[in-house]
């Protein structure tokens, strides 16, 4: 049963059917937003809810029921926990009775479908693991603001206090021309108190508004490539059976899969063997 019930989860006809339940329900509350058709159709609407909500429910018990004798693997991937909390939340008490949660709730749902499309994982998974390298660069880029608001602050305080007349105002304004909006005003202006703050305007765009900008670029670019690397090797377990699916399809997968399998085991080895020949030539030159 757990096989089949494994089957199921996993063919096309059940994602696709899954996205279209989860369209409906977003389609449901976005004509909730609009109060004449809420005052004719709203308890068709709460009817579409419930029903996408049943459909939800069922979803994840057969996705629950495909790990057989062990339902706790399910919860060992963090998109299925998602996946049961905002279902789950729906039928916590008071959710119903408050609008305002029943709706936020309901919206959460919507969000699952992030779990239908891997690109989408992907992009969700190099924005969170570009977080801590960006935190560094923010610290970075608020020291430089704060330098050059100083630099600006004495140099421009007197003639421009509405742009520069205080270390805020100057780093606000520093922090604005960092999107290259009104740069050459801010110039002009900075010019025509001092004919050589060009120097000034010119090294902050070419250390901050360029450099900055293609670091957070390359940052953002690296987590992405790290994450498409996860998913893939997520769905190289999954297929060897070390993932969410309990069907082995080694026995019946193809041979470009079986080839993706050991190219992957390859490139582990290949790391292990780099990463221990580093180490053993660190400690040969101590």
């Amino acid at each position: 049963m757990s096989e089949r019930l494994a089957r199921i989860v996993a063919a096309h006809w059940f994602t696709t059917v899954v996205l279209v339940v989860i369209v409906a329900n977003a389609i449901a509350l976005g004509l909730e937003t609009y109060d004449g058709v809420e005052g004719r159709f709203g308890d068709t609407l709460d009817l579409v809810n419930d029903v996408c909500l049943g459909i939800f429910v069922v979803e994840l018990a057969l996705r629950i029921g495909a790990y057989g004798g062990r339902p706790w693997r399910f919860f060992r991937d963090g998109w299925n926990v998602f996946d049961f909390v905002v279902i789950a939340i729906a039928f916590i008490p008071g959710i119903r009775e408050s609008s305002t949660l029943l709706r936020l709730a309901r919206l959460a749902r919507v969000v699952r479908i992030v779990r239908l499309f891997p690109d989408l994982r992907v992009l969700l998974a190099g924005v969170w693991r570009s977080v801590p390298p960006l935190f560094a660069i923010a610290l970075a880029t608020g020291m430089l603001l704060f330098v050059y608001g100083m630099v600006g602050w004495t140099l421009f305080d007197d003639e421009l206090p509405d742009d520069w007349g205080n270390i805020g105002r100057a780093m606000l304004t520093l922090f604005v021309m960092l999107t290259l909006e009104n740069f050459p005003i801010y110039m002009e202006a900075g010019m025509d108190v001092h004919p050589w703050s060009w120097v000034y305007f010119v090294s902050f765009i070419l250390i901050a508004a360029f450099i900055v900008i293609n670091v957070l670029i390359g940052i953002v670019l690296n987590s992405m490539e790290e994450a498409r690397e996860a998913e893939r090797r997520r769905a190289v377990r999954e297929r060897r059976g070390g993932g969410s699916s309990l069907v082995d399809p080694d026995a019946s997968a193809p041979v470009v899969e079986r080839i993706a399998i050991l190219r992957t085991a390859l490139d582990e080895l290949e790391t292990e063997l780099s990463t221990g020949s580093r180490l053993d030539a660190g400690s040969s030159q101590r």
